[in-house]
């Protein structure tokens, strides 16, 4: 019984970690997913960025000296959308310290329920073994009863067979004593 309880033990960590890696998987899936697009916003903010810079440089206006009202406006259109950018940037960063957040309060949840599982088994592996010592000391008690009501029974067979033996002597004392003094 000792030899199984640690087994069991390590049989039902075996089958939540199975379960809790599979779930980590998915969870993990999500986490790279949404950091992906994370980093596509800011890719698409630094080229953005990129084209604002070249058209804050940018100057077709008269002999290439001055910005036109159109080189303007195209500015004011790359930095909306910038601004639109880092707002989904904002959004999506949010997403992804949620998704976190939950992975990380889910995973103590499921350590925490671990743990009062393995208590569990702990408290009923140790209360087993309580009632196996129970058992074995009943077995030695009811053998050492068993040996001396044993004992007792060779001791009445021993004195039933003397007593016969001393009853068949004596009346074969009493035999003989007839038969010679009928003779």
């Amino acid at each position: 019984m000792k030899r199984i309880a640690p087994l069991l033990v390590v049989f039902v960590l075996q089958f939540s970690a199975l379960s809790l890696f599979a779930q980590n998987d998915s969870d993990s899936v999500n986490y790279e997913q949404q950091r992906l697009r994370v980093n596509q916003l800011l890719d698409q903010r630094s080229a953005r960025f990129g084209a604002y810079d070249e058209s804050i440089t940018k100057k077709t206006g008269i002999f290439g000296i001055f910005k036109t009202k159109k080189d303007m406006q195209k500015s004011i259109d790359i930095l909306k959308e910038i601004v639109i950018t880092d707002n989904n940037i904002f959004v999506e960063t949010k997403r992804l310290l949620d998704l976190k957040d939950y992975e990380s309060n889910r995973h103590a949840a499921l350590a925490n329920e671990y743990d009062k599982q393995v208590s569990a088994y702990m408290k009923t592996i140790t209360k087993l073994q309580d009632e196996n010592d129970k058992l074995r000391q009943q077995v030695g008690t009811l053998d050492q009863n068993d040996q001396q009501s044993n004992f007792l029974v060779y001791l009445l067979i021993a004195i039933i067979g003397v007593l016969a033996v001393v009853i068949y002597s004596l009346y074969q004392r009493r035999v003989k004593h007839k038969n010679l003094t009928q003779h």
